[in-house]
């Protein structure tokens, strides 16, 4: 069974994992784990890229082939 988007409305299929560390102020996007965890989030392709991080947290694009964003750092 695919796993859908975990975005609110979203029934696209899933293609990346989407997790975070609140300690480090870091958001990793990686290519989809290959199990759901109720501590990580699915994301469908459109969701992962436009993805933006609270101001101050650092977003890191772990996705085989991505440049979108790969070390994004939002200041205050």
């Amino acid at each position: 069974m695919k796993r859908t988007c975990a975005r609110p409305g979203c029934q696209r299929h899933a293609v990346a994992t989407l997790s975070y560390s609140y300690a480090d102020s870091v958001v990793w996007v990686d290519d989809l784990a290959a199990e759901a965890h109720p501590m990580i989030h699915d994301l469908c392709p459109e969701h992962a890229d436009r993805l933006r991080v609270p101001r101050g947290w650092e977003r890191r694009d772990a996705r085989v082939g991505s440049v979108v964003g790969s070390h994004q750092r939002l200041s205050a």
